[in-house]
């Protein structure tokens, strides 16, 4: 991997003695943003006859969390991207981030520190080559240097990063800080990409891109085990693979795309069936990491589309489903999946900066992972010691207002059906208030 590194910054430097006024938009050398973010969450108390260790509580809660980022870009040579960005992250999920599926905060790092601690969130390169003269103008952001790539480009990015940096993308729901804040709305929940607790991992992606489609390939190391910080460095043998395709369409004119996803994970990882199956033979209850193995194979598919259907006004969907077979290892406990919302600028009452938006999501289970709770088996977040199956459907509404250049509020509102897929427990509402800041040079 770094020899390949070294021969890709060999090539930029070439390319990087083409003649820079041939871009369309003045080339910018680095850049500097920081973010920050808190989130307050409250549920009510809910019908709750029975719970079990990872159960969200039946009592009212309010937890807050806080998440502060530096995004620093460096354009190395014309075609070479390199970004480093440090991260700080703490506060608590309820009940210890623990009893729902689609759990509501998208900030929220699966630990229970209250505590802000630092870390590494990316540290990559990225590398063009292109193909052609025409270039795709870009304008400063967090991660992306203003200036132009080539039209057409087979790009590599190696280092550190979310795998959700560069697949399953959304333009109306991808960002917990500024969109839907419930972890199966922000991506897809059916997807259980290679990341440590924080969402990151180490890896690389391919992409070649065109002006109206793409292909991606991607690859990341596993934690070592379920939702934990270390990763498994037998990326030979054991790492999470995932391929995209996406095609952009502008139906009457307006902007749309839909992205087909498949992956598969290969770890040291469970199966609910031998799980149930060891623990018929020691009558005990199941624990599917009692059976792990090395080499598990995980794999699902994924959908991804949205559609403008008019100046501020989109709709957008996915669908999501693995084979359900192997335990949830690194995102979250989820095997089907569908959602569907609907967003809205506020242009159209003279707040072009503001939206509003609504999104319903329903999550399921495969019958075998069913049956594993239902014998009181755990999950890495969700167990309630028994189980009357029924789909976890979770609504979620919010508006976000900007409150001065770089500011925003949001109040978010989640109902939650059959927490945690049982359908002896709740219904919940989730209110929320969420402050982001956002700061760029």
């Amino acid at each position: 991997m770094r020899t390949c590194a070294l021969l890709m910054l060999a090539a930029a430097a070439r390319l990087s003695a083409q003649d820079p006024a041939q871009d369309p938009v003045p080339p910018e050398t680095w850049s500097l943003h920081v973010q920050a973010t808190s989130i307050g969450q409250y549920h009510g108390g809910f019908n709750s006859p029975y719970s079990g260790l990872f159960s969200l509580a039946g009592h009212p809660e309010a937890e807050a969390s806080l998440t502060s980022t530096l995004f620093f870009g460096w354009q190395l040579a014309r075609n070479t991207q390199f970004y480093f960005d440090p991260e700080l992250a703490g506060g608590r999920g309820f009940s210890g981030t623990n009893g729902m599926a689609n759990s509501p905060n998208g900030e929220m790092p699966r630990v229970a520190t209250a505590t802000p601690k630092p870390y590494l969130a990316r540290l990559y390169v990225t590398q063009d080559f292109g193909f052609g003269d025409a270039r795709e103008s870009f304008s400063s952001d967090e991660n992306q240097l203003a200036g132009s790539r080539p039209m057409t480009r087979y790009s590599v990015t190696i280092g550190r990063f979310p795998m959700t940096d560069f697949f399953d993308n959304n333009k109306y729901t991808h960002d917990p800080r500024t969109q839907f804040m419930g972890w199966a709305i922000m991506y897809n929940g059916a997807w259980d990409y290679p990341a440590d607790t924080h969402g990151y991992t180490w890896g690389w992606v391919h992409e070649f891109h065109t002006r109206r489609w793409s292909l991606r390939y991607g690859s990341g190391a596993m934690p070592r085990v379920a939702n934990g910080l270390r990763f498994d460095r037998r990326v030979l043998r054991d790492r999470g693979d995932v391929f995209e395709g996406e095609v952009r369409v502008r139906p009457g004119g307006h902007d749309g795309a839909i992205r087909v996803l498949s992956y598969q994970n290969r770890g040291r990882m469970g199966t609910y069936a031998d799980a149930i199956h060891l623990a018929s033979e020691t009558r005990t209850t199941p624990d599917v990491t009692a059976t792990r193995r090395p080499g598990a194979l995980k794999y699902g598919f994924g959908v991804s589309a949205e559609q403008e259907l008019a100046k501020d006004v989109g709709v957008f969907g996915r669908l999501g489903w693995n084979d359900g077979k192997t335990e949830s290892f690194a995102f979250t406990a989820i095997d089907r999946l569908a959602t569907m919302g609907l967003s809205v600028g506020g242009a159209r009452w003279k707040r072009p900066h503001d939206t509003a938006a609504s999104a319903l999501t329903v999550s399921g289970l495969s019958a075998i992972h069913a049956l594993y709770l239902s014998h009181g088996g755990l999950d890495f977040l969700i167990g309630d010691g028994a189980l009357r199956y029924g789909p976890e459907t979770v609504s979620e509404s919010y508006y976000s207002a900007r409150v001065m250049p770089g500011v925003f509020a949001t109040i978010d509102l989640q109902h939650v059906a059959n927490p945690a897929f049982n359908r002896d427990r709740g219904p919940v509402w989730i209110g929320a208030l969420r402050m982001h800041v956002e700061w760029g040079r």
